[in-house]
């Protein structure tokens, strides 16, 4: 097997791809995001990523760490170095032969890279796959051993098999030569109080791995990590709890949920906070409930949202008809999506779900939707929803993702104090008891909101077509005047929400080749715009952000200055490029798409675009290489 890595120049000192394998449930998480930590805190950027199954417990996972001194913003194929807990994470899955679940991760080792892996397995299996990487053996068992008997533990290792991952850790600490220390202090603070001495074995492991890698391998691998010259602590942050975060600073007092994945981690970060931030958080019974009481709160004057995924969105659609058609003042409602349709792939990446988030319920109905492409725009495009929920009166969508969700990106820092808390246009009690109009026919079609309890402020607000005071109306001009009423609102939106919010261009204005993106695809096309500018290759990038309402004029402007255009979506139908075509008339007939269930790689990006700017046309459909699901035979591009 000839390594499938992909040859970077940046390989040596402080640029780092770390791997670490073996079956759910065997820390593979803990060892990362302990490694991805410590990196950050040494002043290092950082992306880490983690592919799992959906079920619990024993399925094939594993965790990918980058490190480099520049900003890293996507996960590279790659591997500079393995630590593998099973033999699966080497060789793949043996008992579907026909329709392997992956083939092993041997394949992703760059020549040169190296292998932690436990020494029960024969070397030759490995070199007759790879020999071209560097083998490290270690006894698993026997270390772990070692450091209950150093701890005074009597007990037998094998029920300690767990501390595999802190073992395979300290082993690439020596491997790249990053300071062990560094490691040392995350764990303590993990097992602090009455666990610390638990810390101290899971350090006394870590550090028997890494002695035992100095002890028997000579110094000469080739990739090194090391703390920056001039360390800057940096935020190390994670999508699901940014959402969360911003929901917190933009003043949200109520948020709703029923479990499901990925979107569950929002709301259980923010059960923790609910009380310190005078928020209360709902588990709901459905998704029904979720939507209906959310919708519920935002009338009575609450900010309120909930946060759901695909197949808990297709329930709440009801919902977001009740909520535009009365005008509530919300909710925001943060959509993580996954792969679909039905259950489909609950713990895996797609984009698939922007036309059915334009479009999900039916009539001609108002509410906004936009879609956050990185942790910022995850914290201001949330945080900004309430404003928008309440000025224009209508309910949000934020798109997401997996793939942002369950990341973790360092940042120098999270900008916070933009926001300005806007309420919108409120009654104000007059003194009067009667003649107050809900729904007010005005100008921009905003009508000040009263919420029940306000003297003179009473109103009906029903799920049928009504009157300014909120009844049931079948009028033929009250029904043209109250659907023109409700759009206005929508065209108010789109006139004064600000462009730097709606879109944004990246990349050199004389650029030969423009990427048309959204949502999580922007690290990877940013990353893979800087590699090909290392080889003199001019390429910019549109990000759009809100899809509704659309920036038109601003959006075609850029779009024919463009010389070519190329389309990158997470998803099979290039739904942005239908909805650039049904707003601009821009057709992009070049597109590089993928959707088998994992996230772009950078060099997935670089490979489509070398393709492009080599003359290939039409739809390029990518496939992730090796063993990330597909038949190691498969090619990576499927034209």
């Amino acid at each position: 097997m000839e390594s499938r890595g992909f040859n970077c120049r940046r390989t040596l000192k402080n640029h780092l791809s770390w791997m670490i394998g073996g079956p759910q449930g065997s820390g593979i998480n803990a060892a990362a995001e302990v490694f991805a930590k410590a990196c950050s805190r040494a002043g290092l950027h950082v992306h880490a990523n983690i592919e799992y199954h959906s079920n619990i417990m024993g399925k094939h996972s594993y965790y990918r760490v980058r490190v480099a001194e520049h900003e890293v913003r996507s996960t590279l194929d790659a591997v500079n170095i393995l630590v593998a807990l099973d033999e699966e994470t080497l060789f793949g899955d043996a008992d579907h032969r026909r329709f392997p679940t992956h083939a092993g991760h041997l394949g992703e080792i760059v020549s040169g890279g190296g292998v932690i892996y436990d020494s029960s397995v024969a070397e030759a299996q490995i070199k007759a796959k790879r020999g071209d990487i560097r083998l490290y053996p270690l006894p698993y068992l026997e270390l772990i051993g070692k450091a209950l008997e150093e701890v005074g533990k009597g007990e037998q290792a094998r029920r300690y098999e767990i501390m595999k991952n802190i073992v395979g850790l300290g082993a690439s600490l020596a491997l790249s030569d990053f300071p062990f220390d560094r490691v040392a202090e995350v764990v303590r603070e993990g097992f602090k109080g009455k666990r610390a001495e638990v810390g101290e074995l899971n350090v006394r492991a870590a550090r028997l791995g890494y002695e035992y890698i100095k002890a028997n391998f000579a110094d000469d691998f080739a990739f090194k990590l090391q703390p920056h010259s001039q360390p800057k602590q940096r935020i190390l942050a994670r999508g699901s709890y940014v959402h969360a975060l911003a929901k917190l600073k933009a003043g949200c007092a109520f948020q709703t949920y029923y479990p499901i994945s990925p979107a569950t981690d929002e709301s259980t970060y923010l059960e923790k906070y609910q009380r310190q931030y005078g928020l209360l958080v709902q588990q709901c019974e459905d998704e029904i409930s979720s939507i209906n009481m959310a919708v519920g709160a935002a009338h009575m004057g609450v900010r309120s949202a909930t946060a759901t995924s695909g197949p808990g969105f297709t329930l709440m659609v009801e919902g977001i008809g009740f909520a535009s058609i009365t005008e509530a003042p919300g909710p925001v409602l943060v959509m993580y999506q996954r792969g679909g349709p039905s259950t489909g792939l609950p713990t895996r990446q797609e984009q698939a779900d922007l036309l059915f988030a334009l479009h999900p319920t039916h009539g001609d109905f108002v509410h906004i939707v936009a879609a956050a492409g990185d942790m910022q725009e995850c914290f201001s495009l949330t945080a900004m929803a309430f404003n928008w929920a309440e000025r224009y009166q209508m309910p949000i969508l934020v798109l997401t993702d997996k793939y942002l969700a369950a990341s973790f990106w360092t940042m120098d820092q999270l900008e916070t104090e933009f926001v300005k808390i806007d309420r919108g246009a409120r009654y104000e009690p007059n003194g009067k008891k009667n003649g107050y109009l809900r729904y007010a026919v005005t100008d921009s079609g905003i009508s000040p909101r009263s919420r029940p309890g306000l003297p003179g402020g009473q109103f009906w607000a029903t799920t049928d077509e009504h009157d300014p005071d909120g009844h049931i109306t079948e009028g033929v001009r009250m029904r043209m005047t109250m659907v023109e009423k409700r759009f206005k609102k929508l065209e108010l939106a789109g006139r004064e929400i600000a462009e730097d919010l709606a879109f944004g261009i990246y990349g050199p204005a004389d650029a030969e080749l423009t990427v048309v993106g959204w949502g999580s695809t922007k690290g990877a096309i940013l990353d893979a715009i800087d590699r090909l500018s290392e080889d003199g290759k001019r390429v910019n990038f549109i990000q759009i952000r809100l899809m509704r309402p659309f920036p038109v004029a601003a959006v075609t402007g850029q779009l024919k200055k463009a010389k070519r255009l190329v389309l990158v979506e997470n998803n099979y139908s290039g739904q942005l490029g239908q909805v650039i075509r049904a707003e601009t008339g821009v057709d992009i007939s070049d597109r590089i798409l993928k959707y088998d269930g994992r996230p772009f790689s950078e060099e997935d990006v670089v490979r489509g675009l070398k393709s492009v700017m080599g003359g290939q046309r039409g739809t390029q459909r990518i496939a992730t290489e090796g063993p990330q699901g597909m038949d190691v035979d498969m090619p990576a591009v499927l034209s």
